[in-house]
């Protein structure tokens, strides 16, 4: 077997190498998917490197793969047998009927494998990212005069839901505290869980406090080192979205469960490898854990929490929702509180204002119909 090649970080900026890492590990996806795609695009992928976020990039790009397999798998558009090979004439043969005609078949298809058959169904709000995808993409083929006519103005408007139309899920103050004595104690955990829980017990407990505390985003907290954190000035530095750093303060729960951890559970650097030394959070095989491997245990401690399968635990995200409404249901002001979850719009954080289920209990709660017509 070949030996695996080397990666090594040239870093001269602010972030940490496990930041850059990550990047790169986007832009080089990128670029494999770019390889699929007609060289004619090759202006196309320039405009999106350098005027929208990577991930952004990346999730474009997927969506445009993906239109142009359908125009050779359901259409007769073109005559390409791979994506490569589709022609600019053949994309000013597109009209916005076949656009519109691509967008309903994304609502609900299949894929089919000689192992399996998977069926896909998509939500408005991933409706409306395909279609403004697609339609960057004509626009862009329109201004460089590789199509005829910019049909986007054709294409039909995908309703998405307005903001606040579900119901919030998130933990109350009660289901909260059964979480944290589940990762305190063991209790409400399989025989197998409970085993790696002796290993692992005071990482899991400093995660859960660090989403409680700060309605982290969950690649904000997988990314953070041991280095993220200065303990004499109390504060911690994060990576938002965007590029954008932010520093957090310590309160004393959150210094306690991240000295405990370090201190008394962490593996020491000796034995890590170079590239895990400064990650903070790490595995039982000692590498940085995965979004995947934090997801996995937060399903598994609110599940404990809310009584339910650990199917039917909550996500990271609904721990972020929790830390929104718990510090909203504490009279904090939502300009605060928007900062600290870095909202870029208000509006998002009075969503959470709306969904406190306390207070729906307070209101309903000298409500009582029938004790009164009962006495």
């Amino acid at each position: 077997m070949a030996d695996r090649t080397e990666i090594r970080i040239h870093n001269k900026s602010d972030k940490p190498d496990n930041v850059i890492r990550n990047e790169n590990e986007i832009i080089v996806e990128c670029e494999e998917i770019e390889k699929e795609l007609p060289r004619f695009l090759r202006g196309f992928f320039a405009y999106l490197k350098g005027n929208v976020l990577p991930m952004t990039r990346l999730a474009y790009l997927h969506d445009i793969r993906f239109f142009f397999r359908y125009l050779i798998d359901e259409t007769d558009l073109t005559e390409a047998k791979n994506t490569s090979e589709i022609k600019a004439s053949e994309l000013n043969q597109v009209k916005a009927v076949d656009v519109n005609m691509f967008i309903d078949y994304c609502r609900n298809y299949k894929v089919e494998t000689e192992k399996a058959v998977t069926y896909y169904s998509n939500d408005s709000k991933s409706l409306a990212r395909k279609k403004s995808s697609v339609s960057v993409m004509f626009k862009y083929l329109y201004r460089d005069e590789l199509v005829d006519k910019n049909i986007t103005d054709g294409f039909d408007p995908i309703r998405v839901p307005k903001p606040g139309e579900k119901e919030i899920k998130a933990l109350q103050d009660d289901e909260v505290m059964i979480m944290l004595d589940a990762v305190t104690t063991g209790e409400g955990l399989t025989q197998k869980e409970y085993g790696y829980w002796e290993k692992t017990k005071k990482r899991d407990k400093a995660i859960l406090i660090l989403f409680l505390t700060y309605g982290l985003r969950l690649s904000e907290l997988q990314q953070l080192n041991v280095s993220s954190f200065n303990f004499n000035r109390g504060e911690f530095k994060i990576y938002r979205k965007r590029g954008k750093e932010s520093i957090m303060p310590l309160n004393n729960s959150v210094t306690a469960v991240i000295h405990d951890y370090i201190d008394n559970e962490r593996p020491s650097d000796a034995e890590l490898a170079p590239e895990d030394k400064d990650a903070l959070f790490l595995s039982l095989q000692g590498k940085r854990i995965t979004q995947r491997q934090i997801r996995e245990l937060v399903k598994k401690y609110t599940a404990i929490a809310l009584n339910t399968t650990r199917k039917g635990g909550y996500s990271p995200h609904k721990l972020r929702a929790t830390a929104a409404t718990s510090l909203i249901g504490r009279g904090n002001s939502i300009f605060d509180v928007a900062a600290l979850l870095d909202h870029e719009q208000v509006t998002t954080t009075q969503l959470y204002a709306r969904q406190k289920m306390n207070v729906k209990r307070d209101l309903v709660k000298d409500m009582e119909w029938e004790e009164e017509r009962l006495e």
